[in-house]
């Protein structure tokens, strides 16, 4: 129980979060992605960076245990569906996790998205049988690998180099990368439109 309950004071810390910063705001989402407003781009490179930082940081003092840390198997399916979630989130401005927070908010185009999410993963359930017989779910590059190899985990690095050393430079990477992007590209910034 307890843990169900840490889980949730996270997961509502995080949306609270997510609002914070405007991911939960598709007009803050299609401004990122026309270059117009990098703020939110910042923010998530930052995040990734210093959440990569503290985990291989950590791993690398012992303070984190390797066993831990969860690898997904690598198949052509999954360079689609990263295809159609990118699509996705360009076309309604929402992601899962921002989509969900936004209707926390009280968005009501955010619940369209969440339907729609929704009858995607039952579309994807019915047809399952036919992507496992496409071989679009067969493993790629020996299916549960990392990029560096780690010691004492169970997977595969396709690297001699220590994932904990190539995360922490790649974590550096994108803090650094956080910090140097200017407020935006081209045009001028663009302007927030109030919840629905």
């Amino acid at each position: 129980m307890t843990v169900i309950l840490l889980a949730i004071v996270i997961g509502v810390a995080f949306g609270v979060v997510l609002d914070r910063v405007g991911a939960s705001n598709p007009s803050y989402i299609n401004a990122m992605l026309n270059l117009t407003n990098l703020n939110l781009a910042k923010s998530i490179l930052l995040a990734i960076g210093v959440g990569s930082v503290l985990m291989f940081g950590g791993q690398l003092l012992g303070f984190v245990e390797v066993g831990h840390m969860s690898v997904k198997t690598a198949y052509a399916g999954v360079f689609l569906g990263g295809l159609l979630l990118g699509a996705g989130w360009a076309m309604s401005g929402f992601c899962p996790g921002t989509g969900i927070v936004a209707a926390a908010t009280g968005r009501k185009d955010a619940l369209f998205f969440i339907a729609g999410g929704l009858l995607g993963a039952a579309a994807y359930m019915v047809t399952y049988p036919s992507w496992k017989a496409s071989g679009m779910l067969d493993k790629i590059a020996g299916g549960k690998v990392t990029l560096g190899t780690i010691p004492g985990a169970k997977y595969d690095g396709l690297t001699a180099i220590s994932g904990d050393i190539l995360g922490l430079v790649l974590g550096l990477g994108f803090i650094a990368v956080a910090f140097a992007l200017p407020e935006r590209f081209v045009g001028s910034p663009a302007q927030a439109q109030p919840a629905e």
